[in-house]
C-alpha cells in the first residue's frame, strides 16, 4: 500500500476556509494520473515560433481530494520563461523535464509527466530545382520526473511518401506479359522494366521516431538527425512547393525504393542503430509507421518499440529478442527497488 505523502502548505480559499484540494477524499483511493490535457502555447524561440501543447499529470495520492489545476498552467509558463527564452536549438525534451520536475514539486506529487508536441518549420531546398521551400514537423518531447531523477524522450514525426512492392511487383508481371506478347526477349524485357520505373499505387506516411534517454544521461539528440533517419525510412521524401523537374525526381525516386509500411520501421532502427552507436544500451527507441491507404478505406500501421540493446543484438543476430521493452516499462524503470 502507498505510504501517506506530505501534502504542501496552501493558501486559504477566497471563503477564509482551508483549501478544498487538500481534503480528504469519501473514497480513499490513490489515482494513477490526474492533470491537464492541451495546453495550447506559441513560443518563440529566437526568431523561430513554436505552436506547443503540453499534457501535464501527476499521481494523486489516496488521502488527497484534488490536484491544484491552476498550478500546472503557471508552471508552463514560468518554464517557458526559465528554459526556452535561453535555449537554442529549441528541445522539446529539455523543455519537458523542467516542466515535470517543477510540477511534481509544487504538485506534492511522488511522479509527474508531461508530453509536449511542437510544430515547427524547416526550409530545405527541393530536390532538383533547388528552390526554397518550408516543411512543418512535429517535435516530440516527454518526461517523468521522480525524486531521484527524470527520464526523457526525444523524437519527431515527419510525413512522406511511400510506393507499394506487392502492387509494383503485378504491375511488372503484366507488363513482362504484354512486352513478351509484342516479341521482346527477356533481357530486352528486363532492361525496359530496369530504364523505366514500373506504376504502383502510394501512399502518404506518417513516420514517427523516439529515442528515451535514463536519468543522469547528458546525451544531446538532433532532432535534424531524427528527421533525416525518419524520412530517409519512407520510398521518399516529399515537398510543399516544388518544380516539375522536383516532381519527377520525387515520383521517380518513390517508385525505384518500394517500401511496405513495415520496411519503414525496420529502416528507422537500423537508422538509429548505426547513427548512435555510442549511444548506451540503456537508452529507448520507439520507431512507429502509419500510411494513408490510396486504394483501400482503412490505413494502415507498423511498430516496434524495445531497448537499443535488445534492437542491437536483433539486427546483427537476426534473432528475436527475448522481450520487446515497451514505453512503460522503461518509464517505470527509472523507479527504485522497493
Amino acid at each position: 500500500m502507498q505510504a501517506s505523502r506530505v501534502i504542501p502548505s496552501l493558501s486559504p480559499t477566497r471563503s477564509g476556509g482551508d483549501d478544498v484540494q487538500a481534503r480528504a477524499p469519501r473514497v480513499l483511493v490513490g489515482l494513477s494520473r490526474v492533470g491537464v490535457l492541451g495546453v495550447e502555447k506559441v513560443v518563440r524561440v529566437r526568431e523561430e515560433l513554436f505552436f506547443a501543447r503540453f499534457d501535464c499529470f501527476v499521481d494523486l495520492d489516496g488521502a488527497q481530494k484534488g490536484a491544484h489545476m491552476s498550478r500546472f498552467d503557471e508552471v508552463v509558463n514560468e518554464a517557458i520563461g526559465e528554459v526556452v527564452l535561453t535555449e537554442a536549438p529549441f528541445r522539446a525534451e529539455t523543455l519537458a523535464q523542467h516542466i515535470a520536475e517543477l510540477v511534481r514539486e509544487r504538485q506534492g506529487a511522488e511522479r509527474a509527466e508531461v508530453t509536449i508536441q511542437a510544430r515547427y518549420p524547416e526550409h530545405k531546398p527541393a530536390p532538383v530545382s533547388g528552390i526554397q521551400t518550408q516543411e512543418i514537423y512535429t517535435l516530440r518531447g516527454r518526461a517523468v520526473a521522480f525524486a531521484h531523477g527524470t527520464r526523457r524522450t526525444v523524437g519527431v514525426s515527419a510525413t512522406g511518401m511511400t510506393a507499394c512492392p506487392c502492387a509494383q511487383e503485378l504491375v511488372a508481371g503484366r507488363a513482362r506479359e504484354r512486352l513478351a506478347g509484342k516479341g521482346f526477349s527477356e533481357e530486352q524485357i528486363e532492361e525496359i522494366l530496369e530504364s523505366v520505373p514500373v506504376a504502383t499505387h502510394n501512399q502518404r506516411g506518417l513516420a514517427t521516431l523516439e529515442i528515451g534517454l535514463r536519468e543522469g544521461c547528458d546525451a544531446e539528440i538532433e532532432a535534424r538527425t531524427l528527421l533525416a533517419i525518419a524520412e530517409g525510412s519512407m520510398s521518399s521524401e516529399i515537398y510543399e512547393l516544388m518544380k516539375r523537374s522536383d516532381e519527377v525526381e520525387v515520383v521517380e525516386k518513390a517508385h525505384r525504393r518500394p517500401r511496405f509500411v513495415e520496411d519503414c520501421v525496420r529502416e528507422m532502427l537500423a537508422g538509429v542503430v548505426s547513427e548512435f552507436a555510442a549511444l548506451e544500451g540503456e537508452s529507448f527507441l520507439s520507431a512507429r509507421q502509419e500510411n494513408l491507404e490510396t486504394i483501400h478505406q482503412h490505413n494502415v500501421v507498423a511498430e516496434r518499440h524495445g531497448l537499443l540493446s535488445e534492437l542491437r543484438g536483433e539486427i546483427s543476430t537476426g534473432t528475436a529478442a527475448a522481450h520487446q521493452t515497451s514505453l512503460g516499462e522503461w518509464l517505470d524503470g527509472a523507479q527504485p527497488p522497493s
